[in-house]
């Protein structure tokens, strides 16, 4: 997700006034930046003419309207003919490092443990279960977040510059909202999901046609609310006195920009409260009727093993997906109320330590998309036997093809390493006149 935090300026309120540069190139630089200011900004407000400034009933009348376009021009000019002296938010190579070897580290949990989790469900028909293909979605759209929102975010708030194009700047900040919609509406699909086949079992109706139009309708409603990523994403050119420049993608809303715009604002505040206040509401009132039928109610007469083990399956199912839904609360709420806070606070968005705060924030965000493979990892038998398996796989490739090299590519070298990759597995092997047969998984 893409807030456009770097838009604000580092001195807050009380940024050093500097006057009017004397060289001609920079006074044509500077003189470019602000007519293309003025027009992106006018662009955008007679874009949103039909909604801004609001008209008819309840609307703003003449008077606000030119009240509003006043400030939006003054602040502006402000900020074109008087710029800071330098670039800001370029952190020194030695901060650098240590983010680039955080984010780096997630990246690489992150996008191969979705990407197996895609396989795992996708390529074992035993693993299609209607609880699994909604944590497919889930794995897809937190791969999405990782290769196409998080890497490239990360050089941009590192070095305070965008050099990847206005149209990606509008790709990236679309893709960030509705992966992240994505993904909790798919949690909150799974949580109802496991309420009916648990509290209500004869109500409940499993159907591959009814899971595909529950995926759809997913991805439309997310892609609906990242809507205005597309329509207001933008970049801009900003010149400083010493010479510099750099580019920000940033969101140019009807009213201006952050930490100003009202209407981001608002929005922020709709996509917080569709996004993560109201699924984690229903997620939490679905997971707590749940645990009571499975914790709390006792059977009557003397259990049966084949029931007592089905509860048991149930029982660490409920227990996976609560913590995946407890990861999500609390890797995403400092991201959330981070914005919220510095709307109301606006001297904190140029705080010293501001760009330390919003990579910490956004780190923890992010690594979300990397909790999940783990913890399926940790609690679900037949994810661990499948993860094992491509670890093993590609180990017993490596060392295949480095003794290949050794031996000069002896074919009996090779069959006994893929031999050994299959017994680790849990495949049958004969050691002497034994045979191991391979073990019992109790998962989805």
């Amino acid at each position: 997700m893409m807030h456009s935090w770097l838009e604000a300026h580092p001195e807050g309120d009380e940024q050093e006034v500097t006057p009017l540069p004397e060289d001609e190139d920079a006074a044509w630089g500077l003189l470019y930046n602000c007519t293309a200011r003025f027009l992106q900004m006018r662009g955008a407000s007679m874009l949103g003419n039909s909604s801004f400034p609001p008209s008819g009933a309840g609307g703003w009348h003449g008077e606000e309207v030119d009240g509003v376009e006043d400030r939006l021009l003054q602040e502006a000019i402000s900020d074109c003919l008087f710029p800071p002296s330098s670039r800001p938010f370029f952190l020194p190579s030695w901060q650098k490092a240590p983010w680039i070897i955080v984010f780096s580290v997630m990246l690489l949990v992150a996008a191969p443990g979705n990407a197996i989790v895609i396989w795992i469900v996708l390529g074992h028909r035993r693993m299609r279960t209607a609880t699994n293909c909604f944590l497919v979605n889930l794995s897809i759209s937190d791969l999405l977040l990782s290769l196409l929102n998080c890497a490239f975010n990360l050089v941009f708030m590192l070095d305070g510059d965008w050099p990847f194009g206005a149209a990606y700047c509008s790709l990236s900040n679309f893709v960030a909202n509705c992966s992240v919609a994505a993904s909790v509406f798919s949690l909150t699909a799974i949580s109802v999901d496991r309420y009916m086949a648990i509290v209500h079992p004869l109500k409940h109706r499993k159907s591959k046609r009814r899971a595909r139009w529950a995926l759809g309708a997913i991805w439309t409603c997310s892609g609906l609310l990242a809507l205005p990523c597309l329509l207001y994403s933008t970049t801009m050119v900003q010149w400083y006195r010493n010479g510099e420049s750099r580019c920000v993608c940033f969101m140019l809303w009807p009213d201006g920009s952050f930490p100003t715009s009202v209407t981001e604002y608002t929005y922020n505040v709709i996509f917080l409260g569709v996004t993560y206040a109201m699924p984690l509401t229903v997620m939490a009132a679905c997971y707590s009727l749940t645990g009571r039928v499975l914790w709390g109610s006792g059977s009557i007469g003397e259990m049966t093993p084949r029931q007592a083990q089905a509860i048991s399956t149930k029982r660490k199912v409920v227990r996976m997906l609560v913590l995946v839904v407890s990861g999500f609360s609390i890797c995403w709420l400092p991201y959330h109320a981070y914005f919220l806070y510095v709307f109301h606070h606006r001297r904190a968005a140029g705080a010293a330590h501001a760009q330390h705060v919003y990579l910490a924030f956004y780190w923890l965000a992010m690594s979300n998309a990397a909790l999940n493979p783990l913890i399926y990892y940790c609690m679900n038998d037949r994810f661990r036997s499948y993860f094992q398996q491509v670890i093993c796989q590609c180990r017993c490739f490596r060392n295949s093809e480095e003794t290949s090299i050794a031996l000069g590519h002896h074919p009996k070298t090779y069959v006994t390493a893929h031999t050994a990759c299959q017994s680790e597995v849990g495949r049958p092997v004969r050691s002497g006149d034994k045979e191991r047969k391979p073990t019992k998984y109790i998962g989805f």
